[in-house]
């Protein structure tokens, strides 16, 4: 089996704004495994946050031993960005060669169209307004905060969008008083849930708080490790491929989350159809599904995901799986 490695660059139709900064194109790794003439394929999105580059995560790619199959990925590799790249490249790979679906090679069922979120990023309180009301078509809109000036662009958002139902996400941005003073106006504004006020890992004061909304961990929740330290705190886990390292744990973390009482979120980095393409997979029968990449791109990969108003489809063959 030959591995190989390669960046794409994917343009996005407009800057794209979170608490840590900002963005004009989405950089991927995107991975192919060939093995007798049959090639399956995968993409990862490396996370500074998370201590990645595309070059750091190309090399862990490049250092796997060329006949390594699923079971030795999930201890050859951490979880992260290198290994959902390969995991999911080698789930395409099988699928390929079986002549069959990768929902089928799970054992699961075919994949139906799922609703998901739309993002609007961070800005200013009239920008954000003007965004909510051009997207106001929208099942869900996903709001992107983390300042100490949230509460004017909270306002802005419900006046743009008046009756779609809204979730936000911190990315880590607040602190314990201040989440206790904006909760009762999320709740008063129609938030349906917040993702990460607090930073991981100085995220105990969740568990003495009130939480008078769901609460879901991202940056707290990478793998089925992460579970034991959230009891307390966390209502919700968000499960996204380059925090799980792949398909293969994401459908474990699904199963061992949903098994310990917590609802499931899916969500994304910024990335392209075949990014999410596998992540369609986990998102069937969860409480939100936030996979709204590709629609934040100006461009996108041959076969792209289809979207439409019943959410987002199944990939076609001529994509992945």
């Amino acid at each position: 089996m030959v591995i190989s490695v390669r960046e794409d660059v994917f343009r996005l139709a407009e800057v794209f704004t979170i608490s840590r900064g900002s963005r004009t194109e989405a950089k991927v790794l995107t991975v192919h495994v060939e093995r007798d003439g049959v090639t399956g394929w995968g993409e990862c999105v490396p996370y500074a946050r998370y201590g990645e580059t595309l070059q750091s995560v190309a090399a862990q790619v490049g250092g796997l031993p060329p006949e390594i199959d699923r079971a030795a990925l999930q201890d050859a590799l951490p979880a992260g960005a290198a290994r959902n790249a390969v995991d999911c490249a080698l789930w395409d790979l099988a699928a390929k060669q079986a002549g069959k679906r990768v929902w089928e090679l799970a054992g699961l069922a075919a994949p139906q169209a799922v609703i998901t979120a739309f993002t609007l990023s961070l800005g200013e309180p009239d920008a954000m307004e003007a965004a909510a009301r051009k997207h106001a078509h929208r099942p869900l809109l996903k709001i992107k905060l983390g300042t100490p000036d949230d509460m004017a662009r909270l306002e802005a958002v419900r006046r743009g969008a008046p009756d779609v139902p809204i979730i936000v996400d911190a990315n880590e941005g607040w602190t314990a008083e201040v989440y206790s003073d904006l909760a009762p106006h999320l709740l008063r504004l129609g938030v349906q849930l917040v993702e990460q006020p607090l930073a991981a890992g100085a995220d105990e004061m969740l568990g003495e708080i009130a939480r008078p909304l769901p609460v879901c961990a991202d940056e707290s929740c990478h793998d089925r490790g992460s579970l034991a330290g959230l009891t307390g705190k966390y209502d919700v886990v968000n499960i996204k491929l380059d925090k799980t390292g792949g398909l293969t744990e994401a459908l474990a973390l699904r199963d061992a989350a949903r098994d310990q009482g917590y609802g499931v979120m899916v969500g994304c980095m910024v990335g392209s159809s075949l990014a999410m393409a596998p992540a369609v997979i986990v998102a069937q029968g969860v409480q939100v599904v936030d996979l709204d990449g590709p629609l934040l791109l100006a461009e996108d990969r041959d076969e792209p995901l289809i979207y439409d108003a019943a959410g987002v489809h199944a990939p076609a063959v001529a994509l992945w799986g």
